[in-house]
């Protein structure tokens, strides 16, 4: 398989994971798959964190592996930063990206605790 192929892999992967972690909260069907993959993102974050840096991702990790083995280099901290920097053709700044990324993850972690343990059942 080709570097360019697994990028983009890696890419569609990262985009799922994103957006499976911002909606999954929705679908009954999906609500209880969502929480595990928030529990599993909080845990890469903060418990991997610690070694690795707060807000590690291992995804992002072998995507930089890959962009590096690409000749890519100087890459930042967040996948979310680097294509907010990509699309944008501006350099956003990593704290705001942080701090966007932070809230929407909580908001989701809150919504989805919500809809798992105390919404009523119909």
């Amino acid at each position: 398989m080709s570097w360019r192929i697994l990028d983009l892999l890696l890419t569609f992967l990262h985009l799922a994971i994103i957006g499976f972690n911002m909606l999954g909260w929705i679908w009954a069907r999906t609500r209880k798959l969502h929480l595990a993959f928030i529990t599993i993102t909080a845990a890469c974050w903060f418990i991997l964190g610690i070694w690795y840096g707060i807000g590690y991702c291992p995804v992002t990790d072998w995507e930089w592996s890959v962009k590096e083995k690409l000749g890519e280099h100087n890459l930042p901290g967040s996948f979310i930063e680097y294509y907010a920097d990509k699309l944008s053709g501006k350099s956003i700044s990593a704290s705001l990206i942080d701090i966007i990324t932070a809230v929407c993850f909580f908001l989701a972690a809150v919504l989805s605790i919500y809809v798992n343990f105390f919404k009523k059942k119909k």
